[in-house]
């Protein structure tokens, strides 16, 4: 079984549109001021206290879900729609109400969680096509093994690039929350 570069460029990019447009339609819902408070308020509790191994643990358990066949990807697309709602009920009366949504992605931990969870839902579609061939492997009796090793460990290589990609990116995403937290602390002259 070879590994096609051009072929998983294509699904991961096909991953990744995927999180992007169900981003892209949470952060298009208008939520109402109430939605949106409570929305905030949630999120804040829920990321209360939290640093940059928080934000990895939190990021990390999301993906790898995300690699489960067929599942993932409905995971992925609540991932990104979640995702997006919180960004428009932060961005209701602040001055985020100005900035597009898809904005605040291209920063670098948020090219790198959208590259993460595009690879991650792509896999989980090639698992499914995987599942099904081995399927059909099996009921011809046909050799099963040298086929389905490759896929496991391509899943693993890919599980563990997840990883890596996910922990510099909460990395950089907390210095990045600690160095805007230090400049809104500043006194004003």
């Amino acid at each position: 079984m070879r590994f096609n570069v051009k072929g998983r460029i294509l699904y991961l990019a096909i991953g990744a549109a995927t999180f992007l447009i169900a981003y892209s339609i949470g952060a298009a819902v208008d939520l109402g001021s109430v939605n949106a408070e409570n929305l905030k308020r949630q999120f804040a509790e829920q990321i209360k206290g939290i640093d940059q191994i928080g934000i990895f643990i939190n990021n990390v358990k999301i993906a790898l879900i995300m690699f489960f066949p067929l599942i993932g990807i409905g995971v992925g697309v609540f991932s990104g729609f979640s995702t997006g709602l919180v960004f428009s009920a932060l961005a209701q009366n602040s001055p985020l109400s100005n900035v597009p949504p898809l904005v605040i992605l291209i920063t670098p931990f948020g090219i790198m969680e959208v590259f993460a969870y595009g690879l991650a839902i792509s896999r989980s579609g090639l698992l499914i096509y995987h599942i099904i061939k081995l399927v059909s492997r099996l009921v011809k009796k046909g050799p099963w093994r040298e086929y389905i090793i490759p896929v496991l460990i391509k899943t693993g290589v890919e599980i563990g690039i997840v990883i890596v990609i996910l922990l510099a990116g909460a990395i950089i995403e907390w210095h990045m929350i600690s160095h805007i937290s230090r400049v809104n602390t500043l006194p004003k002259i």
